[in-house]
């Protein structure tokens, strides 16, 4: 049996292999598609409407429009830290609503 680690790993991997195909890396307009039907709320909390292409730009310095899973990983990571608050919060809700 997997821990939820592992089933989260796995799902990563599924995930981004799903968007980019036998091509192995994902395109712009395939992170930009990932983003809408996983990222949701990221993107609608977002003001910037070029805020995939900014995601780009970071995730890749040599800017040839392709993402590698190494640097789609980091991504994930990334934004897991920047809503760790938005977690905790959420976390400790559902918890005094359990106790209610």
């Amino acid at each position: 049996m997997w821990s939820q680690t592992e089933q989260v790993m796995e799902t990563m991997g599924f995930m981004f292999h799903a968007f980019a195909g036998d091509k192995g890396c994902l395109t712009k307009e395939d992170l930009r598609m990932l983003m809408e039907k996983e990222f949701l709320g990221f993107l609608e909390n977002q003001k910037d409407p070029l805020a995939v292409d900014k995601v780009m730009i970071d995730l890749h310095p040599c800017q040839d429009s392709r993402v590698g899973f190494q640097s789609f990983f980091l991504l994930v990571a990334e934004l897991s830290i920047t809503c760790k608050d938005y977690f905790v919060e959420h976390m400790k809700r559902k918890e005094r609503s359990k106790q209610h």
